[in-house]
């Protein structure tokens, strides 16, 4: 093969898989569910700044809570905080997004 299309080639598979890599996210299952949502203070709203609020992340076998904090808004956006969704068995975390 050529030099060239094979550069080409090989270049196209490295953006292909770049591009995969870039949208990927781990996928988090739970084997029961979270605990109750503990309360949190929502402090004063900062501009420029929308609030995450704090969940229950699965780690190493067990439940553990993630405080709430502050994420850069993104103009035109909506933050959508993460949460739990019951799947048979199982518990699915579904990330947070900008909407």
């Amino acid at each position: 093969m050529p030099v060239k299309p094979l550069r080409a080639l090989v270049s196209a598979a490295v953006l292909a898989l770049a591009s995969v890599s870039a949208f990927s996210q781990t996928i988090i299952v739970a084997p029961h569910a979270p605990p109750p949502l503990r309360v949190e203070t929502v402090p004063p709203p900062r501009a420029g700044y929308a609030w995450d609020p704090g969940h229950w992340h699965w780690a190493h076998g067990d439940y553990v809570w993630r405080p709430g904090h502050w994420r850069v808004i993104r103009v035109g956006y909506r933050w959508m905080p993460g949460h739990w969704v019951e799947r048979g068995p199982n518990w699915r975390w579904v990330p947070g997004h900008w909407a």
